[in-house]
């Protein structure tokens, strides 16, 4: 198998939060898409001793002012050459407008040269039918919406932006059309689709045509029964990478690359499954689903293996199960880069 990279040089601004231990945003993000080739500069929105889903953390927020300071201290010294800007979680309403301000100046040095930068904003808010950030988030997240070029919300999220109650895939479509229509968002993938008892989780996409329609794949793989943190931006960080490998490789004429349209849209013959979209959505789920399957079977094992030994944690056992299963679902990187180098395709998207 070759090591040649899989994307052309690129330069990506991963504007997420950061833990010391495990694999969540930044964390997560920066070493997938280092892992792949690309160069990542990474603006940490928080900076914790681990992700919260461990119900204790310790460690600080960035503030507005900090981000649009360290941002202007990149633009002092040069170096907001990005072809990428990927934003995950910030922790604050300001927080989100300052990186919509960065997005706006990004966009704004490459208006001359079309493709040539790509947003995209993963709208961390909640899950499960919860928010897990302030209400104002929501509005400053809808005002920018038009300015992305995709957007990665998950089930519970692409229900607070369309406004559409999500009950079944004729309620997602007509939420994703919504959202294409009224803010003209060029791409959107809802990451985790889930209906009833289910034991497949389902991923929808969709890339409009110029008229606003859109063109819907989907991809079905199992459901893993596992607490896992950090999937969706692992997903993220892939789909910067199998997209931007997917445009740079695809012409629309003999004289044009897709890499020089204007967000990637691809022509309006091109139907939903032979999007660049759904093509990098296909190599995405697969170097996850491996991934997160040999996770599942070594935190078991680990898990086994602390009960029959001693440990020398402290307090409750309740609390220390809880602190036990949570480290053993930490996403297994470092040991499985061949699955995110050379993914086996088994899931394929299928047109809705």
């Amino acid at each position: 198998m070759s090591s040649d990279p899989p994307v052309p040089e690129t330069r990506v601004l991963a504007i997420a939060s950061h833990v010391v231990y495990g694999y969540v945003g930044n964390t997560m993000a920066a070493f997938v898409m280092q892992v792949l080739g690309c160069e990542v500069a990474a603006l940490n929105t928080v900076q914790f001793s681990n992700h919260t889903g461990y119900k204790q953390f310790r460690g600080t927020r960035t503030s507005a002012d900090e981000i649009r300071d360290i941002y202007d201290g990149l633009k002092r010294s040069y170096l907001t050459d990005f072809d990428v800007m990927l934003s995950g979680y910030a922790p604050s309403a300001d927080a989100v407008e300052a990186i919509g301000s960065i997005a706006r100046d990004l966009r704004f040095k490459s208006s001359l040269k079309p493709g040539s930068f790509f947003w995209v904003l993963d709208p961390v808010m909640g899950d499960q039918g919860k928010l897990y950030v302030n209400e104002n988030v929501v509005p400053v997240y809808k005002k920018l919406l038009r300015e992305a070029d995709l957007i990665l919300p998950n089930q519970f999220e692409a229900e607070v932006l369309s406004g559409v109650k999500i009950t079944s895939l004729s309620t997602l479509k007509e939420a994703i059309t919504k959202l294409h229509q009224e803010h003209r968002i060029p791409h959107i993938i809802v990451t985790s689709v889930s209906f009833g008892e289910s034991k497949e989780l389902c991923v929808v996409g969709s890339t409009r045509r110029t008229d606003g329609t859109p063109r819907f794949f989907c991809i079905n793989v199992p459901y893993i029964d596992y607490f896992f943190s950090g999937t969706g931006d692992m997903f993220a960080a892939l789909i910067v990478v199998r997209l931007r490998e997917a445009v740079s490789s695809t012409k629309i004429s003999d004289t044009e690359e897709l890499s020089s349209v204007t967000s990637w849209i691809s022509p309006d013959d091109v139907d939903a499954l032979h999007l660049p979209l759904a093509k990098a959505a296909e190599k995405v789920l697969a170097s996850m689903h491996t991934i997160l399957e040999k996770t599942k079977e070594t935190g078991d094992r680990a898990l086994a293996d602390q009960t029959s030994g001693a440990s020398d944690m402290e307090g409750s056992s309740e609390n220390l199960l809880y602190l036990r299963q949570t480290k053993a679902a930490e996403v297994r990187l470092v040991r499985n880069l061949d699955d995110l180098r050379h993914p086996v395709v088994n899931y394929k998207a299928e047109a809705l």
